[in-house]
């Protein structure tokens, strides 16, 4: 059997199919496996808290883990290791997120595109038809990650706490968040996974998008994105479209494609949850090498 698995920072999905490609159940969910900022025995322990998981653990032959913080090798190795003692029997492979946007967006065509990343984090690759390619290397939620959930939600809170939002704006925001500047500092610098904390900000946006003012956020933060990260494929752009995967990207797409408009590239698929694409691109391999 193998499992197959798709991780942010936020959250973990993992499905197991049979030698045939069938599902040996529905979904689980735990929380998201990124070795960049979790430790091998925090790793460890979300995959053990899970008892579907753990009831198959000896059965998986094989492991396609598509993960946020898999990019670089040495993290990747880790988890790698993680997995490996978790599966004993499972033969892993372990690979960075855009991979799995690829795969979900893509598909089985393997038609070239650039493929991009907005969830939690936010990356960007060329996909040349059998290769990923990449100029730009992320640093993370703390430099990088423009239009992620986690950009969006630091920017509604340095507006909040600049007083740059509408008032009515504010006392919504205000209402549904705890704002005290205690409980934000603990959240970002004493807990684990700040950038996930930041990341569950952003559900404000969509909740309130007949806001001008959200409507500017999200079009400034895509912007950006497109300029620091799209662009710098800029010759590809020219005759490939620009594939999109994760929440913040599904939920914003008609800003993207307003912002896609006015600085000329053409976007193409949008996808959720790459996990549902990642089954049908692994049930089809499967049922070839049988």
């Amino acid at each position: 059997m193998f499992f197959i698995v798709d991780s942010g920072s936020t959250k973990c999905d993992w499905l197991a199919l049979d030698e045939k490609g069938n599902p040996l159940f529905p979904k689980e969910r735990t929380k998201g496996m990124n070795p960049a900022i979790l430790t091998k025995e925090e790793l460890y322990k979300i995959i053990n808290e899970n008892k579907t998981i753990c009831q198959y653990k000896d059965e998986a032959t094989h492991i396609f883990f598509y993960g946020a913080g898999c990019g670089t090798e040495k993290p990747r190795l880790m988890l790698k290791a993680v997995l490996e003692a978790f599966f004993p029997k499972a033969k892993v492979d372990v690979k960075e997120d855009t991979y799995a946007a690829v795969y979900a967006t893509v598909g089985l065509s393997h038609n070239p595109a650039v493929v991009c990343i907005l969830g939690t984090g936010s990356n960007c690759s060329y996909y040349d038809g059998e290769s990923l390619h990449q100029r730009v290397f992320s640093l993370g939620y703390t430099l990088m990650d423009d239009a992620s959930g986690n950009y969006f939600g630091k920017q509604l809170i340095r507006d909040y706490y600049f007083n740059h939002m509408p008032h009515n704006i504010r006392v919504s925001f205000e209402e549904k968040y705890n704002m005290e500047s205690d409980h934000i500092k603990f959240n970002l610098y004493k807990q684990p996974n700040p950038n996930a904390y930041l990341a569950k900000f952003a559900e404000f946006m969509f909740l309130n998008k007949e806001s001008d003012y959200i409507q500017k956020l999200i079009k400034d933060g895509v912007r950006l994105f497109a300029k620091n990260m799209i662009f710098q494929f800029k010759e590809e752009l020219k005759s490939v479209p620009v594939h999109f995967a994760g929440s913040i990207a599904y939920f914003s797409q008609d800003e993207i494609k307003s912002v896609a408009e006015e600085m000329g590239f053409k976007v193409g698929v949008f996808e959720r949850r790459p996990i549902e694409g990642l089954v049908s691109y692994h049930a089809h391999t499967l049922k070839q090498s049988n």
